[in-house]
């Protein structure tokens, strides 16, 4: 099927198969005796009201069902114009193609507190209460939104006609065999520039302490790495990437998204081009809490205004927050207190947020992959790196890269970094800060896991690390002590059995001085040579290609988000079409959810239910 630009889309058939019906019946009635002004003044009239209608239907979230779509394409943008590019019709006064970076943040000196999420912590105490409330999903023009950012009525709606739903067109276009972006087109939200490109533009104030205007470079992939560095990478398809800089590279891979469309009906998700990573970034130390939630505000008044939101109250709209969760939801209001509050905001709770790491005990952020080092080109470059890391020799049993602890009593680092010295079998890269760390190069660390049956995956500042992901890159096994570091947050990337990819330790165990080298030991060739072949077929999944190629055959991490969003909208919709409206789900087992399976209730005891108790 071919895809219009707006300019080439035919009058809607809805209005215009009634315009020329209604002008014939004119011509027959007055057998040309009524004068060419009465014609004239009939047809300016005439005009007019067709004109309001299609303007009544679109505010309303009802606009042509029977028009064409207005899908635009982006032409793939040189790296090395993405400050000078001139905006297209798609950019929206926000949407051309940057680099930007958001930094990480320092270990020393910070005044960012322990995030409550550690074996056996208690969650924040807030209330246990229920967001997701099931709505009616009416058109606008019923009036029945509310004032709380776009939260729907409690009315039923199950009443209403498939087709009278503001979203029927997409339903719709999902069952079209013939066009190929069926169910699959992303309407890109308009945001003013300041929301996203500005910052990049200003990357010398993206991070107090470093001017991170070397990692905005080529999409948020930062420095090239070339040569190969000693045989540890390929030839290209590298990158020196931080592992902040998902809204930029996101935003690369929407701008080139080959079913974007200009026709909000006919949207299976909407995209709003935020960069609350890097802005939440700019402001977290030294700031008070007026400066820190002063664009989280706006922006949500920008959106909730549009007529695309009034459709489902924002349960279609999808933004990326690069970095942890825990920097959008400071607990109070005070100038101590950590972050912005922008997930705690109503109409962002309606909302999806994708984050690097995803709270437990919420139901509006969802775990997205780190960025790695590695962003190929085409499916081949895929192919050859897992040849290569499927025939390496891999001398050591087990490694591990990272620093202890020593402020944290619930780390266990200490006693992973303790084993491991005292192993003939286990290799240690300690990590620290200034210029005897070890752990700075990219090569170092990628070399140390090349080497690597199983790398140590300990938590770090928070649940998770990007070393778990540079570990599955290098093919090495990871090995995980508590079950947020990643399988209870990358649900939509890796597998639901933990067991076909990674060995699970509990950190009680560690404590109770039990044998990594033992434990890791007892596991068959067999079943390492599975595991490991499972961790090399996930590589495409957990990274970021090329915004400019694509892969032809695979889902790289970008794809397998978008897919998930679109599945998770299009789920919901034909529960509101079916008058089942939206499953109300407990904000305090959001983590168990997806390690549900058939017939398995969330109330059902789970062996980790201590580890993510609810306070």
């Amino acid at each position: 099927m071919k895809r219009h630009n707006t300019a080439e889309v035919p009058v809607p058939v809805s209005y215009g198969g009634k315009v020329e019906k209604t002008m014939g019946g004119a011509k027959q009635g007055r057998g040309g005796g009524g004068g060419c002004c009465s014609r004239l003044w009939f047809m300016v009239v005439l005009s007019a009201t067709v004109t309001l209608l299609v303007r009544h239907c679109y505010d309303s979230g009802l606009i042509g069902h029977g028009a064409a779509a207005g899908v635009v394409r982006i032409e793939p943008v040189h790296r090395g114009l993405y400050h000078t590019r001139k905006a297209s019709p798609v950019d929206r006064g926000g949407g051309t193609s940057f680099s930007g970076h958001s930094p990480s943040r320092p270990d020393a000196g910070s005044a960012k507190p322990e995030p409550p999420h550690d074996s056996g912590v208690k969650a924040p105490s807030e209330p246990a209460t229920v967001e997701h409330t099931k709505p009616p999903f009416e058109p606008a023009s019923t009036g029945t939104e509310s004032d709380d950012g776009g939260k729907p009525s409690s009315a039923s709606s199950s009443s209403l006609p498939a087709a009278a739903h503001p979203f029927a067109r997409a339903l719709a276009a999902a069952g079209d065999k013939g066009d190929r972006c069926g169910g699959r087109y992303v309407y890109v939200q308009e945001l003013p520039p300041r929301f996203n490109t500005d910052m990049v533009k200003n990357c010398a104030t993206l991070f107090p302490w470093t001017d991170m205007c070397t990692f905005t470079a080529n999409g948020g992939f930062g420095p090239q790495m070339s040569g190969g560095d000693g045989g540890v990478f390929q030839e290209t398809g590298w990158y020196n990437s931080d592992q902040y800089t998902v809204d930029i590279i996101f935003h690369d891979r929407m701008r080139r998204y080959e079913c974007l469309t200009d026709d909000p009906s006919l949207a299976a998700a909407v995209y709003v081009p935020f960069f609350a990573g890097l802005e939440v970034a700019r402001h977290l130390w030294g700031f008070n809490v007026t400066t820190r939630d002063a664009m989280a505000l706006e922006v949500v008044d920008i959106i909730t205004s549009r007529p695309e939101w009034r459709a489902m109250g924002g349960r279609d709209h999808f933004f990326t927050a690069g970095r942890t969760t825990w920097d959008f939801r400071r607990l109070n209001d005070g100038d101590a207190g950590w972050g912005s509050k922008l997930f705690s905001l109503p109409a962002i709770k309606n909302m999806t947020a994708l984050v690097v790491e995803a709270s437990p005990w919420h139901l509006n952020d969802a775990a997205i992959p780190f960025p790695t080092a590695f962003h190929p080109a085409s499916d081949e470059a895929v192919f050859v790196w897992q040849d290569k890391v499927r025939r390496l020799e891999r001398p050591w049993l087990f490694s591990f890269a990272g620093a202890a602890r020593p402020g944290s009593a619930k780390s266990i680092r200490s006693e992973l970094i303790a084993q491991c010295r005292a192993s003939s079998v286990c290799s240690l890269m300690e990590c620290a800060d200034g210029p005897s760390n070890k752990c700075g190069s990219p090569a170092s660390y990628m070399r140390l896991f090349q080497s690597s049956t199983f790398c140590l995956q300990p938590q770090g500042d928070s649940y998770t690390r990007k070393s778990a992901f540079d570990a599955m890159l290098a093919g090495c096994i990871p090995v995980f002590f508590h079950p947020g570091t990643a399988y209870v947050q990358y649900t939509w990337h890796l597998p639901r059995n933990h067991a076909d990819y990674s060995v699970y330790i509990s950190e009680d165990d560690v404590r109770r001085n039990a044998s990594i080298e033992e434990r890791l030991r007892r596991i068959s060739p067999a079943a390492v040579e599975r595991m490991r072949e499972t961790v090399i077929s996930l590589i495409p999944a957990v990274v970021y290609a090329q915004p400019s190629s694509r892969l032809d055959t695979m889902k790289d991490a970008f794809d397998v988000a978008v897919d998930a969003i679109v599945d998770k909208v299009t789920r919901l919709r034909r529960d509101i079409v079916d008058g089942r409206g939206e499953e109300e789900k407990l904000e305090m087992y959001s983590w168990k959810y997806p390690l549900l399976r058939e017939g398995q209730k969330v109330e059902d005891p789970h062996e980790w239910d201590p580890l993510f108790a609810f306070g």
